[in-house]
């Protein structure tokens, strides 16, 4: 008898020895297939800027009005210039003398001359002479210096910078040599300026944007688990998490599968590292609590994994089919937002559930260590059941003191906790029609002082804004005359002629933004009418085919420079081009008005009329952007929906938790109205604000709403509705809380970089969260759940049983 139980007690071990060395081989396997993938997307995740698209135009989809007419335009030229500006104004503010004009015309000459990275020199970038042009009043000079937008975005140097970038810095470095002593302030803008400006605002994205985040996470997970080693095994999942997304999304984005844009790139590693901290938070909860019921570890991690896998799966699902409805976006910005968050997401995941638990049990049966000094005991269940029978508890496990209180309140009170938590997010409800998303102009989207901001104001105060950027329309030859005369009779257009053989065809001023340019790319080089660009003539001069001098785009006569009389127009495929000069700068508010009241006039007199350029193209996003916004929430509200059914096994509950987080987004809203209009003062949101907003707050919103009733369901299929929820609720709330904290944070790091849009965004989302985390799963939910009772898991409420 001994001999049988020694050899079966032999056998056991000997199976438990055999498991244990190829549950470490797995362990050693995950291990290092992880650090190959830190390796890889860590490189990968230090080069995304490089595969960055930050042109409005490309993500205008082709049937846009301003898209097709763009292409059409950019048959009347033979080149497109993307041009840096450079204003100059006399430091005391006076006249502009002739030492100053002097001073500018060398620094002009120098222009062409600048070393470039790759060895050649700035000249062979340019599509005209850079020349200077002394404004009306002569106050002010400007210097275009018209770039090739074809080779603007070209990757150039050791360091593989985008041209337009190196062309600006290296501007600004000749102005401060060249200027010096020369009594001129001097400001580098106009579209080149602009995009250099904002590709360095995105700059901070893998540096700053991340440090903050990392460091604010770490904080919180100190703070949470109060242990030396923990925080960094959980934070050491969340970036290596984030290089696994880098190393799927930069080949794509390289291969133009994906767009990635310097907002999509910093909302990926926000999300990312908020994702797999919570997930992280959750597998963790579980296996310290599992660790009180089992000897070994890896049994402990076994359960817990088996545990979580359910909410983990079911929430990351959930956020993934609700960013991928993004796809059904006219905009390639939103649409490519999509795929490359939801690779996050799926990157996110796959370390928190392979990553993690492989570091968790790095140490065998000593494992429980990393939770040191808060060691989870493993209580025997015989002595547990004694325990029980003498009425004294075995704490093997920490308790929920704080949580247990407050779902006792909650279940003594459900009915009056959720009606008075419904009334006051109702409150905040009521302030979302005064949010105005309507669209900001250009300048009010850096929230710093930026030269290009700086420079475009002092531009502006000299010469006419208009004829910087005008519109551009394209008809058909026999309507030009009439479709010219409509586009005058619109309020808040200067002018408008038709392009012709003697203003500059062929060369820089026959140009449109469409061409290959981005949005804010200045047809004509930026130089205003007196300008005849291409040709080097002061403003004196005279220019196009013998307009007077004298005459101003005020009077009729876009930048292109004034036609003869009897010029004969160009002619492609039977259209003409007829170039708009507005009252306002295309970048403005203003100039949209003006340009959709061109669209109507011209559309009377030739519906075929297209009308285009760089403030149509803004138009055009913004329209574009509030039809997504109809077409989109009821599509991530169905699939959300869907999603809710096939988990809880209920259409009742996912009911509930859809109302309850649509409540928490628009009391959301509407305190982000309150906040930007009244205390911080912003000028405004982008037009895509609110639909980043609904499909962040509601999928990620509604996570923590899984996580509870995932839990409340366990409990209740064996406890009943009611027990289920207080139950539920007082084992999850620390972990929710602190998931809710984190992903919080991780947002607000977002507002580290000064663009309003990014801004505003760390604010809506962080406030969201908090609103999800602290108001809606804490009191809304549980409150009408208890309150509906066993009724709450119709029509699959069989199987729970009555409170």
């Amino acid at each position: 008898m001994n001999r049988r139980s020694d050899t079966r007690t032999a056998g056991r071990r000997a199976g438990t020895g055999r498991s244990g060395v190829v549950r470490g081989l797995l362990i050693l396997l995950a291990l290092v297939a992880w650090l190959g993938i830190g390796a890889l997307g860590g490189m990968a995740q230090g080069s995304l800027s490089e595969v960055q698209e930050n042109d409005n135009a490309a993500f205008l989809p082709a049937s846009a009005e301003s898209t097709r007419a763009d292409e059409i335009a950019a048959e009347f030229s033979d080149s497109a210039s993307l041009p840096a500006l450079v204003v100059l104004r006399p430091a005391d503010g006076g006249a502009v003398t002739d030492e100053h004009l002097t001073a500018a015309q060398h620094f002009a000459e120098a222009v062409p001359g600048i070393a470039l990275p790759d060895g050649g020199t700035l000249e062979e970038s340019l599509t005209a002479p850079v020349v200077t042009v002394p404004s009306e009043d002569g106050e002010a000079l400007l210097v275009p210096v018209p770039l090739d937008a074809e080779g603007a975005n070209e990757l150039v140097g050791a360091d593989e910078e985008r041209l337009v970038n190196v062309v600006v810095d290296e501007l600004r470095l000749l102005v401060d040599s060249e200027l010096v002593d020369s009594g001129l302030d001097a400001w580098v803008t106009g579209p080149a300026g602009f995009v250099a400006d904002l590709v360095a605002a995105f700059g901070g994205i893998d540096g700053i944007l991340l440090g903050v985040a990392l460091v604010v996470v770490l904080i919180i997970l100190f703070i949470v688990y109060r242990s030396p080693i923990l925080p960094f095994t959980v934070l050491l999942t969340a970036v290596f998490a984030l290089c696994a997304a880098a190393l799927v999304v930069k080949p794509l984005a390289g291969n133009g599968l994906l767009l990635l844009n310097g907002q999509s790139q910093g909302i990926l590693s926000i999300l990312v590292i908020g994702a797999a901290t919570d997930y992280s938070l959750l597998l963790v909860a579980r296996y310290r609590e599992e660790l009180a019921h089992h000897a070994h570890p890896a049994a402990a991690m076994r359960a817990a994994w088996r545990a979580s896998l359910e909410p983990i799966a079911a929430s990351a699902g959930t956020v993934i089919v609700g960013l991928l409805c993004l796809l059904l976006s006219d905009l390639g910005s939103n649409a490519s937002l999509g795929p490359v968050a939801a690779i996050g997401i799926a990157s996110a995941v796959l370390a928190a559930l392979t990553f993690l638990p492989a570091l968790l049990l790095v140490g065998g049966r000593r494992s429980r260590a990393i939770f040191w000094p808060r060691v989870p005991r493993h209580v025997d269940p015989d002595r547990r059941e004694a325990a029980h029978r003498a009425g004294g508890p075995v704490r093997a496990e920490p308790t929920h003191g704080l949580w247990q209180r407050v779902a006792d309140f909650v279940a003594a009170h459900a009915r009056p906790v959720w009606v008075a938590t419904a009334v006051v997010l109702l409150i905040g409800v009521a302030f979302v029609p005064t949010l105005r998303a309507e669209g900001t102009s250009d300048t009010d989207v850096y929230l710093s002082a930026t030269e290009s901001v700086a420079g475009e104001e002092v531009l502006a105060e000299h010469f006419d804004e208009g004829t910087v950027q005008p519109a551009v329309v394209i008809t058909s030859e026999e309507t030009a005359d009439d479709v010219r005369g409509a586009a005058e009779g619109v309020d808040g257009v200067l002018g408008a002629s038709v392009l012709t053989q003697g203003s500059g065809a062929g060369g820089p001023a026959a140009e449109t933004p469409g061409e290959g340019a981005p949005a804010e790319e200045a047809p004509g080089e930026g130089a205003p009418a007196e300008e005849t660009p291409g040709e080097g003539a002061p403003a004196e001069e005279t220019p196009g085919e013998g307009a007077p001098a004298e005459e101003t785009p005020a009077e009729g006569m876009p930048s292109g420079g004034a036609p003869a009389e009897d010029a004969a127009p160009i002619v492609v495929d039977g259209n003409v081009q007829i170039q708009v000069v507005t009252e306002h700068a295309a970048e403005s508010q203003q100039a949209l008005a003006t340009v959709a009241a061109l669209r109507e006039a011209v559309h009377d007199v030739d519906p075929g009329a297209l009308v285009g350029g760089a403030a149509a193209q803004r138009l055009d996003t913004q329209e574009t952007a509030a039809q997504d916004l109809r077409t989109i929430i009821p599509v991530v509200l169905v699939a959300i929906f869907l999603m809710l059914v096939l988990l809880l096994r209920s259409v009742v509950a996912p009911l509930v938790l859809l109302a309850a987080n649509l409540l928490s987004f628009g009391a959301t809203m509407g305190l982000s109205a309150i906040v930007f209009n009244h205390v911080l003062g912003f000028p405004g949101a982008d037009a895509t604000v609110p639909l980043y907003g609904f499909v962040f707050l509601v999928a990620l919103g509604i996570d923590y709403s899984i996580f509870l009733m995932t839990r409340v369901r366990e409990e209740s299929l064996q406890h009943g509705t009611r027990a289920g929820v207080r139950r539920g609720l007082a084992v999850t709330g620390g972990v929710i809380t602190s998931a809710g904290l984190v992903l919080a944070a991780t947002f607000s790091a977002l507002a580290v970089i000064p663009l309003l849009f990014l801004v505003q965004l760390a604010f809506i989302v962080a406030a969201g969260v908090l609103v999800d985390t602290f108001v809606v799963r804490t009191l809304l939910v549980p409150g009408l759940i208890h309150d509906i009772g066993r009724r709450a898991w119709w029509p699959w409420h069989r199987r729970v049983p009555h409170d």
